[in-house]
């Protein structure tokens, strides 16, 4: 594989990290505490349950996760570990890209999976001994929280904030914006008794929709979701008797296509312990894009 292939795959895999992530932990944003009372479309009692749920689950701070995440043509995967949010995100998964290009990419310089570490400013992608041949022998990426706006303008600034942000409850705002977020039924998760919510979060009209969000918060979701090229968002999730997420779907369209995402929580207040990986052994995206400029080594 010719190097400066395996760059633009370090670039893309570490991206794809971070998405994961972000999919994991439930994308959209931060949208605040504040609420006002539901409009018509929000049934009031559906409302009522989703704030305790959020509560509930911004109170345990961590957990175990399995998911996972389609991008259009570009990337399937899937993705196992624990992560925490007490302060800023941490945590350690284990990513296996199953299809599209990117799958392509990383199969032909190793088996398709990545390790990646997030901390609370920063998280690193260990892309593999080929990949490492092309750096000099270093096999993980940093990625500085700060730098993602190079990816791609007002989208990075989006990763940027759902990585410093992202937990489990952002799928329960999501939901909250929704404006139609309703009480799907009783279904078992993986043999355990679960209350299911849904809503779509219709991002053209969203500042204009009956809410559980007011009008500021609901045009910064808006702001964001667009950024990301994120039109239409459909968000269940599933509620165990402790009011702790059980399971968590998302399938909406960006401007790339379509994406979808599932994750289940299980070992809420598992202990998660990150360490950065040795200098020694670490390149930073910004040296990689250097690279990439520089052309074929």
């Amino acid at each position: 594989m010719r190097t400066s292939t395996l760059r633009r795959m370090g670039t893309g895999a570490a991206a794809a990290a971070l998405l994961s992530v972000a999919a994991c932990s439930g994308g959209g944003g931060d949208a605040g505490t504040a609420e006002k009372p539901a409009g018509d479309k929000v049934k009031t009692a559906s409302v009522a349950a989703l704030q305790q749920i959020r509560t509930k689950t911004g109170t345990v701070r961590s957990a175990r996760i399995e998911g996972t995440t389609e991008m259009g043509d570009t990337v399937s995967m899937k993705q196992t570990g624990t992560i925490g949010w007490a302060d800023g995100l941490t945590g350690s998964l284990t990513l296996t890209y199953t299809g599209g290009t990117m799958a392509k990419a990383l199969k032909q310089g190793g088996d398709g999976s990545v390790r990646a570490r997030y901390l609370q400013d920063e998280y690193y992608a260990d892309m593999g001994e080929a990949f490492a041949a092309t750096i000099g022998g270093k096999r993980w990426v940093r990625y500085a929280y700060k730098d993602l706006a190079e990816l791609g303008g007002p989208a990075g600034d989006v990763l940027e904030e759902q990585a410093r942000n992202s937990t489990p409850e952002q799928g329960v705002k999501a939901l909250l914006a929704a404006g139609d977020v309703r009480k799907a039924g009783q279904e078992d998760v993986r043999g355990v008794p679960a209350t299911r919510y849904s809503g779509t979060v219709d991002v053209a009209e969203l500042t204009g929709r009956n809410s559980a969000l007011d009008a500021g918060q609901l045009a910064a979701l808006k702001e964001q979701l667009s950024a990301a090229g994120v039109t239409t968002q459909t968000v269940d999730i599933w509620v165990g008797e402790d009011d702790l997420l059980l399971k968590k779907t998302e399938r909406g369209e960006t401007a790339a296509g379509a994406f979808s995402s599932t994750v289940f929580y299980s070992d809420y207040g598992t202990e998660v312990s990150v360490e950065k990986p040795p200098a020694a052994d670490t390149v930073d995206f910004r040296e990689i894009l250097r690279q990439r400029a520089a052309g074929p080594s």
